[in-house]
């Protein structure tokens, strides 16, 4: 049985991790966040140590080191713009790291983490539970055994509603989250670089608060993708089936059907990582890259080839 600590415990995907180390058999024994509204560790956890202030938890987790009681892992689940530095902490008291996506904000960043990784020699892990979806594990497998000089035309579209706090909170400031493109959008854009190669050129169509649209050529596939937490933008298929979330990618014209399958991925995700096989810092590169020109682009409006869903709200 493998110890774990846990920074963010009061936000949307913390209860994934928390449901991971326990099903993977493993404990969860020190928690830190610095709000209180916490009471979903007694579901899975109850006797964890909990903290509010990063001092004390530091404190807590280098005396348990001492003692000979170290956790093993660190499972970062803050706000994204905390995830460098909680990984820094992870490694610094002698843990691995279990990181959310994205890991970082900027593509410098993890070449700073890589020095780090090797100064303790210990290594940070990522989330990227879509490359353990079956579908998509099927879809790679068919384009890795498929004609190797075929470009496939792809579809993306992903739209989550969120209400008005999603705007006022940290999710909402593009300096903590990165933006919509990142914060609901880097997963898939990993994915698309795993299945089809690398990025070769991206154009931003639009960039807004609650919707990103845009073009990717990868090395094997032209990509028209759209992103949005607006509600009023999900399609009215999905609507009549009283659904918030829309998910859809179509490769040459045929639909990928991936809207299930996604409660057990971030356990899946832990098993791999305990079973030797985690994804590295070197895997993310590609879309914390991406991600980040789509942050820095200046749109260039409704031209050329992009999303027929990008028209969405305009007028």
């Amino acid at each position: 049985m493998k110890t774990f600590g846990l920074t963010g415990a009061s936000g949307y995907i913390a209860p994934f991790h928390m449901k991971a180390i326990k099903e993977t058999g493993n404990s969860l024994i020190s928690i830190l966040d610095k709000n209180d509204s916490v009471g979903i560790i007694d579901k899975y956890f109850p006797e964890a140590s909990f903290f509010t202030e990063i001092e004390r938890f530091d404190r807590h987790l280098e005396k348990e080191r001492r003692k000979g009681n170290g956790i093993d892992y660190l499972s970062v689940c803050s706000p994204n713009y905390l995830h460098d530095a909680y990984c820094r902490l992870g490694l610094r008291t002698g843990a691995n790291v279990i990181c959310e996506k994205p890991l970082v904000l900027n593509p410098w960043n993890i070449d700073a983490l890589q020095e780090v990784e090797n100064q303790y020699q210990k290594k940070i892990y990522n989330i990227l539970q879509l490359r353990l979806h079956d579908s998509i594990v099927t879809l790679k497998n068919k384009v890795d055994s498929g004609d190797p000089s075929k470009t496939y035309d792809v579809d993306l579209a992903y739209f989550t509603s969120r209400g008005k706090w999603y705007h006022v909170s940290w999710k909402g400031d593009v300096t903590k989250s990165g933006g919509i493109a990142t914060n609901i959008g880097v997963h898939f854009f990993d994915m698309l670089a795993w299945i089809f190669g690398d990025i070769k050129k991206s154009v931003v169509h639009r960039l807004e608060g609650d919707i990103a649209a845009g073009y990717l050529e990868l090395e094997r596939a032209r990509v028209r993708w759209i992103l949005s937490v607006n509600y009023d933008y999900i399609p009215q298929i999905a609507i009549d089936k009283g659904m918030r979330t829309y998910r859809s990618i179509t490769v040459a014209n045929e639909e990928i059907e991936f809207s299930g399958g996604f409660s057990d991925l971030h356990t899946h995700s832990y098993q791999h990582i305990l079973d030797g096989y985690g994804f590295g810092i070197e895997e993310v590169k590609n879309c914390i890259e991406t991600v980040y020109n789509i942050r820095n682009s200046s749109p260039v409006g409704l031209n050329g080839d992009y999303h027929p869903m990008a028209k969405q709200g305009l007028t």
